[in-house]
């Protein structure tokens, strides 16, 4: 399925599907599902990369096991808006996504979503450094989906 538009990702998905969240990094992929109402987003997992091939792999298995419907990917915009390297290997790892799933993708600006997760884990959670590495991109994906779904209900 193409990727589409976020005004359109609603009208795209099966009834009672469930997003998956995305917060890509250059070594890991932080993931977060949604419920099937789309309100609430959970961390579920911090995946490691390896090639494209693999990650895509381990991400069918999931899909399959939490009856994900759709995808939801950070794109990480710089401040002013524009979009620079990290934003084009989102878009191309959302095109390569789109070449072998059949689901709808859209993309999500992630603009200060991991500093948002951080400050949580830090002033919420009281974790150490040592343990926020752990769970701060599973985190990050939880927000992107969760301002995603968020603009959904309210569009």
């Amino acid at each position: 399925m193409p990727i589409v538009d976020t005004t359109e990702m609603k009208a795209a998905l099966a009834p009672r599907a469930r997003l998956l969240g995305f917060d890509l990094g250059t070594k890991t992929i932080g993931l977060a599902v949604s419920d099937s109402n789309f309100i609430v987003a959970s961390p579920l997992e911090t995946v490691r990369r390896t090639k494209f091939t693999a990650d895509a792999e381990t991400l069918r298995a999931i899909i399959a096991e939490k009856g994900v419907g759709g995808l939801v990917l950070g794109l990480p915009r710089n401040m002013d808006g524009s979009e620079g390297p990290r934003a084009q290997s989102t878009r191309a790892f959302g095109n390569n996504l789109a070449g072998k799933f059949d689901l709808p993708i859209t993309f999500w600006d992630e603009r200060l979503s991991t500093a948002e997760a951080e400050r949580f884990l830090i002033d919420q959670a009281d974790m150490n450094r040592k343990r926020r590495g752990e769970v701060i991109d599973k985190m990050a994906a939880s927000i992107i989906l969760q301002n995603f779904m968020d603009f959904m209900r309210n569009t």
